[in-house]
């Protein structure tokens, strides 16, 4: 007999090679029919998996947050069945498909034929009718040798195959299908009914451009009707709000791939508000004890040696070389940083040091990947280093947790923290790491922060903490990335003279908090619609005058905006009042003043605003005094 222990620590004994269903339905009926899969000794298993010893044992049902990956894995499956049957057995060669964020993919290579959306609703028909079928998914371990026999036809899965080392391998069947996969799947395919396919993308196998493109089909599941209703219409907004569209249409940024690839260009209004985001951050890290600093683009590749990049990192970096020196352009900015802090002597009196710069990166990434302003390849890190004592480093993390609570309350966003520990490619010994990780883990519960773990995902020079924000429609972004460092210090040789006039290694602390402004910049474009709040807006009020009599007079309220610092556009172009009011609305401005015959002669104004909301016969200086007030508090709500 083996001990199975459950969640709750209550214990039960079963003959040896027990498998999860058979304990559901020792358990309870409701609780068998409810259940897709297991966790076993924290491992996911199939629910015919054979338990063979004692072991904790949490039974998996489609309300379980790890149900999701584990039913689109399988919904995976069954597009890669219809594809076959829409386009034939012969000509259907699969590769890939995994589960990825809210949803799944599948890579084909489909002989002569070119996917399009046109195709989803016969492969979504033919997905239907297996579902409908409720076909049994049996998981077999085989041979290499037999699973080489099987996919004989099959070049991607036989690649796959080349590069595993086992002897053995599992298949998933599910009628006439079968797919080389570890699972694990539902028990039949009628569990989960509600699916859409998205899109269809070209994608290299295996992501390495010498290799052939095939065809990505992105699709999505959730096992209830509304779950998949608020996801769709949640895409829908998230086109509306396309930083890619709003960007050029409102002046903001543009792009060019042929060019610049992965390189925005900041437009006038995009300049502004970049600028309104730096002098706020300049601010806040001001009252909070740091000194701005800037370094070098490019410097010695042999500095690039000493920091580990050049081991970690080199493949994402760029060069050049002249008088033969090799150079690298910086794709962070910790190395410079770290020859300022040794250019003086530095007593345990001066720490912690923080340091503080808008400093440009660039770092290579594949042309597929690029996005809009989310994956570039130049962007500007709000970047700063800490240098502390050991003693100080909880403190210090603690203080960046604040501000950036702050700044991110400013934007109203909120946010869940990730603590990522040691990688498998790290520098440094194990002891140095549970330390760092000990000390952020400290740091996020006295800031009474909730947090999970994302265990191996941190830098290759420490642990991290990672800040994901929500945006206004629900889709998560990382942002700031705290990172304690003991490595660095070790190999740039860094000290400090301790009280006893010892040198002793400072901590580094790396820490972002937009990250890249750039991103941050496209959150926010998404996460406000391109409907800026009036301190960020590039133009804060348009003036319309009515015709060509009242320009002279609208402009000369314009310019009493302007003495304010109220960035103040009129609209005195010879198009129809009419015209000129919808091309305003275009530019989403916050505050419109149409200007006639009363505003001329009178010191009352009509208020429009971007959200619809008029406000008639205000006084100009109140108009005035409330929308400075509405910039210089950094309001997200407007005053009329």
């Amino acid at each position: 007999m083996i001990k199975i222990t459950f969640p709750d620590g209550s214990t039960k004994e079963y003959e040896e090679g027990v498998s999860p269903a058979d304990i559901a339905k020792d358990i309870s009926q409701r609780l068998y029919k409810n259940s897709i899969a297991a966790e076993v000794n924290g491992q996911l298993v199939d629910l015919n998996y054979s338990i063979t010893q004692d072991a904790t044992v949490k039974l998996i049902t489609l309300e379980d947050d790890k149900a999701p990956n584990i039913y689109r894995h399988t919904m995976s499956h069954i597009m890669a069945q219809a594809v076959i049957h829409v386009f034939g057995k012969e000509k259907v060669k699969l590769a890939i498909g995994p589960v990825i964020e809210d949803g799944f993919y599948y890579d084909f290579d489909i002989e002569g034929y070119n996917i399009s959306e046109e195709d989803f609703p016969k492969i979504e028909e033919e997905m239907k009718k297996i579902i409908d079928q409720d076909i049994t998914i049996i998981r077999k371990e085989i041979s290499k040798a037999q699973a080489k026999e099987i996919f004989k036809d099959q070049p991607y899965k036989l690649e796959l195959l080349d590069d595993i080392d086992d002897d053995e391998v599992s298949v998933y069947i599910q009628g006439d299908f079968i797919d080389l996969c570890r699972g694990p799947h539902l028990p039949s395919t009628g569990y989960v009914k509600h699916f859409k396919l998205l899109s269809v993308s070209g994608a290299y196998w295996r992501g390495d451009e010498k290799n052939k493109m095939l065809q990505r089909i992105y699709g999505t599941a959730f096992a209830k009707k509304k779950d998949l209703d608020d996801y769709l219409n949640m895409l829908e907004e998230a086109k509306r709000r396309d930083h890619r569209k709003l960007g050029p249409q409102l002046n903001l940024f543009m792009l060019q791939p042929e060019m610049a690839p992965g390189m925005p260009f900041i437009l006038p209004n995009g300049k502004i508000i970049l600028n309104e985001l730096m002098n706020y951050s300049r601010q806040v890290h001001k009252r909070y004890g740091y000194s701005e600093v800037e370094t070098p683009q490019i410097m010695n590749i042999k500095l690039w040696h000493q920091s580990g990049h050049w081991d970690h990192y080199k493949e994402n970096m760029f060069f050049t070389e002249k008088e033969d020196m090799p150079m690298a352009v910086k794709p962070m900015n910790c190395p410079g940083h770290i020859l300022i802090y040794k250019n003086s002597f530095v007593s345990y009196k001066d720490l912690p040091i923080r340091m503080f710069e808008f400093g440009k990166v660039h770092r290579y990434e594949r042309s597929g990947t690029l996005h809009g302003l989310f994956r570039v390849r130049a962007f500007t890190q709000d970047d700063a280093h800490i240098f502390c004592t050991k003693s100080q480093m909880e403190q210090e993390i603690i203080k960046v947790i604040e501000l950036t609570n702050e700044i991110y309350s400013t934007f109203g966003f909120n946010y869940e923290a990730i603590l990522s520990t040691m990688p498998d490619d790290h520098m440094g010994d194990i002891e140095a790491w549970e330390r760092a990780t000990q000390a952020l883990k400290l740091a996020l519960e006295k800031s009474q922060i909730k947090y999970k773990i994302a265990e191996g995902d941190g830098a290759f020079y420490g642990p991290k903490i990672d800040f994901h924000v929500t945006d206004s429609i629900g889709r998560k972004w990382q942002c700031t990335t705290i990172q304690l460092d003991f490595q660095m210090p070790e190999r740039f040789e860094m000290v400090y003279a301790n009280e006893k006039g010892e040198y002793e290694r400072p901590v580094m602390i790396h820490r972002a908090i937009f990250g890249s402004l750039e991103r941050f910049f496209g959150i926010l474009i998404e996460n406000f619609a391109g409907e800026f709040p009036t301190w960020l807006a590039p133009i804060q009020v348009s003036v319309v005058p009515v015709s060509e009599k009242f320009n002279e007079k609208a402009k000369e309220f314009a310019r009493q905006l302007e003495k304010e610092n109220i960035r103040t556009f009129v609209n005195d172009s010879d198009s129809t009042v009419s015209y000129k009011i919808r091309n305003e609305q275009m530019k989403k401005i916050p505050y419109m003043i149409v200007f006639g015959e009363k505003e001329m002669n009178s010191n009352t104004i009509n208020v429009r605003t971007i959200k619809g909301n008029t406000a008639e016969n205000i006084s100009r200086d109140l108009f005035i005094n409330k929308i400075k007030e509405e910039i210089s508090s950094r309001s997200l709500n407007l005053s009329f």
